[in-house]
């Protein structure tokens, strides 16, 4: 049984359909809520941009070190609104956003029907 559950593949959505010109909105193929963000990868030591991808979740440089400052360490820098410039830079990263809905009950109090006033909701309490 567990061979099985190997070999059939779980298909999830990787949202290549939401368009990257859009902050946020719905996913065409699943329906999800999606924010894109765009990051983009600096050294750390020197600040040049450095061209990066995804890798097991986590955006590292396409380069092992700085080609001008030969350090090591990279900083990934979250950025709003992405210019032309730096396009060649950044990576996109489309976030699922999750909406946990809240629990309220709502109680209404019992009028007789011969009465003129109109049905009142109680107060809520959380």
């Amino acid at each position: 049984m567990l061979l099985v559950d190997f070999l059939i593949k779980r298909h999830s959505c990787v949202h290549d359909k939401f368009s990257p010109y859009n902050d946020i909105g719905y996913c065409p193929e699943c329906g999800e809520l999606i924010e894109n963000q765009w990051f983009i990868v600096r050294c750390a030591c020197c600040g040049i941009k450095h061209k990066a991808f995804i890798k097991n979740g986590q955006i590292v440089p396409v380069e092992k070190f700085c080609h001008n400052c030969g350090g090591r360490d990279f900083v990934a820098e979250r950025v709003n609104k992405i210019n032309f410039i730096d396009i060649n830079y950044a990576v996109l990263v489309k976030k699922v956003i999750t909406n946990e809905p809240f629990e309220f009950t709502q109680s209404w109090v019992d009028i007789k029907e011969t009465s003129i006033c109109k049905h009142k909701l109680l107060q809520q309490f959380q």
